[in-house]
């Protein structure tokens, strides 16, 4: 497996300002106005995070949100500023962990949500269905199967969640009242839209894309932007189309192999997490590798 880049459970950049870590990402001040986002190889399952990193992960999590974000600047601005993380660091050491594995982005405000859209019904969104007959408060068609397709995508937002803490999921009305009518219009429109487009590309490359999240900034003067990580293995769930059969929960590219092995563990999902076999942590990351090689064609990290 062609991962070049180092390690890196915890970053260590002392010549910018550290403002705080993630389950993934750690997060540095460059001057005002932008950010040094490392994502690192951590891996996060059940909100706790897990103490062995997964080889590439960081390197190939930054190479898929840089495909995205490229391939979807015509429907909303990005964070991207274009600047090489190398220079803003100092010295070989701090080069080498943000090597292929870090944005140097704009600094802007986060919107209060997270702007989840579905089109398969799975998850939390299959719970949800199966108690009321909606997602969100989003009425469905009844006798919907677990990881059918749905009508059309629809929006589902959530809260965005502390640390340690889960995400809730919210109606329309209460994004309304969090961002203003204009806003959330907006915001499920330009969500739906490229989900829609993504999946679309996707599904040609053999991936279904059964939801995602993404998050949404503003800048001074108002201005949308998409932030954050982009249709990536740990933001959306990815489903291989000669494996997705309705009626049960396909195989996926993402930390879900993760998840079925430490529901056999007698672990009570509380931090600290448990250790990972040498075998789940190679499978896991051949998972996210061929994410990016499905998706762009190239296993260049």
């Amino acid at each position: 497996m062609p991962i070049s880049t180092p390690l890196v459970f915890e970053s260590g950049i002392t010549s910018l300002p550290l403002l705080g870590r993630g389950k993934v990402r750690d997060i540095y001040a460059v001057g005002e106005d932008k950010l040094l986002i490392v994502t690192t190889d951590r891996l996060s399952a059940f909100d706790v995070i897990l103490p062995d990193p997964i080889p590439g992960k960081g390197a190939v999590l930054t190479a898929v949100a840089n495909f995205w974000f490229g391939k979807l600047a015509h429907v909303v601005p990005n964070q991207l500023t274009g600047i090489d993380p190398e220079t803003v660091v100092s010295g070989e050491d701090e080069k080498a962990q943000v090597r292929s594995r870090a944005l140097v982005v704009k600094r802007l405000k986060p919107l209060p949500i997270e702007a989840v859209a579905r089109g398969y019904l799975i998850g939390s969104g299959w719970k949800d269905y199966q108690a009321t007959g909606a997602v969100c408060g989003i009425a469905l068609p009844p006798g919907l199967q677990m990881a059918q397709q749905l009508p059309e995508a629809i929006f589902t937002p959530a809260t965005k969640a502390e640390m340690g803490d889960h995400d809730e999921n919210i109606d329309y009305a209460a994004v309304e009242k969090l961002l203003g009518a204009d806003l959330a219009k907006t915001v499920k429109e330009t969500t739906l839209r490229l989900y829609r487009e993504a999946a679309a590309f996707a599904r040609v490359r053999g991936i279904i894309i059964a939801d995602t999240k993404f998050e949404f900034g503003q800048d001074e003067e108002g201005r949308l932007y998409l932030i954050d990580e982009v249709l990536t293995p740990d933001s959306s769930r990815f489903w291989p189309a000669d494996r997705y059969k309705v009626g049960s929960s396909p195989p996926s590219f993402d930390k879900q192999f993760v998840r079925d092995y430490l529901e056999t563990l007698d672990w009570g999902k509380t931090a600290p997490g448990p250790k990972l076999p040498q075998d789940i942590i190679a499978k896991t990351a051949a998972n996210y590798l061929e994410a990016l090689t499905r998706l762009t064609g190239t296993q260049a990290l």
